[in-house]
């Protein structure tokens, strides 16, 4: 028996998940919080190490931002990606029909996939710039990506109420 992305979403949203997503009161409420806190984590940390790429606090070295800053990026995308998938669970087929949240889910795998290519390439030589030398252009664009990304990955979330 083969079964489609439909059934599936339709059974993921009659879950016991999906109804208590729905049904108590303040859960939906509390998980939609926690996930506004991942936002914040996440983008909060990604633009403020963006911002130094792109050549503010030139002070400050890049290398010591990236140790203390992008742990708490990684804890908001983990806190995102459960809190999401909570929030999903409760509108499975509402959100899996939707071409906004399609855009949304691409556009996270983007952002992700320009933060461990810049990890994997521009990054690795950080301690040639890391200071005193202008960001390369390979960083400086990695960093509007990111800032592109996060910021269209969030529009995306806030237009799902509407579309």
């Amino acid at each position: 028996m083969t079964h489609s992305p439909s059934d599936w979403l339709a059974w993921l949203e009659a879950s016991a998940l999906a109804h208590a997503m729905r049904q108590w009161l303040w859960l939906y409420p509390a998980v939609e919080i926690a996930h506004i806190a991942g936002i914040a984590l996440l983008v909060g940390a990604a633009a403020m190490f963006d911002l130094r790429l792109l050549g503010l606090s030139r002070g400050v070295p890049v290398a010591a931002l990236a140790r203390h800053l992008l742990p708490w990026a990684r804890a908001g995308l983990g806190l995102m990606a459960l809190t999401g998938a909570l929030m999903f669970t409760a509108h499975a087929t509402e959100f899996g029909a939707s071409p906004v949240f399609r855009l949304k889910l691409m556009l996270i795998a983007a952002g992700c996939l320009n933060a461990a290519v810049f990890h994997r390439w521009p990054f690795r030589a950080v301690t040639g710039w890391d200071v005193a030398v202008a960001t390369p252009p390979a960083a400086r664009a990695a960093a509007i990506a990111s800032l592109v990304l996060w910021m269209s990955t969030i529009a995306c979330g806030r237009l799902l109420a509407y579309f």
